[in-house]
């Protein structure tokens, strides 16, 4: 896992998560740009985040005045891409090198297309975040 250094603002997110839900985050990233703070939590612990009925997170979402979005961490590339765009189903990935530059194409299937894009690209939007951050890849495409 490559080090990565977090501000002020951001252990205090992780902090705040981690009292309210029980959960354990890996990973905090502010994304101003889109009003949102995503969170790269231990495996098993998004549903603890999430909360019964989304209690959780409405909480934390009012709490912070931000959308939260919520990724389970994986060593892997490949389970990390599944977790990124759950609930969406991914039925494989492959990096080709463009102009000294890492793309992932992400095949899904074909009726989870609109689930692994997001609501104006969101998720995209987030998987390049965190593959960047935590695989080195520049770019991400869905097929």
């Amino acid at each position: 896992m490559p080090e990565i250094k977090l501000t002020v603002e951001e252990m205090r997110y992780i902090s705040l998560l981690q009292d309210l839900t029980g959960a354990i985050a890996r990973d905090c990233v502010v994304d101003n740009e889109n009003n949102r703070i995503i969170f790269v939590v231990r495996p098993g612990d998004a549903g603890r985040v999430i909360g019964r009925r989304g209690s959780n997170i409405n909480r934390l979402r009012q709490l912070f005045n931000k959308e939260i979005e919520v990724v389970e961490y994986a060593e892997d590339l490949e389970n990390f891409v599944k977790n990124v765009f759950a609930p969406a189903r991914v039925l494989g990935i492959r990096i080709v090198k463009r102009n000294n530059q890492r793309v992932l194409y992400v095949t899904v299937d074909p009726a989870d297309k609109g689930k692994a894009i997001g609501k104006g690209g969101k998720k995209v939007a987030v998987a390049r975040i965190l593959l960047k951050r935590y695989f080195n890849i520049d770019d991400v495409r869905i097929k």
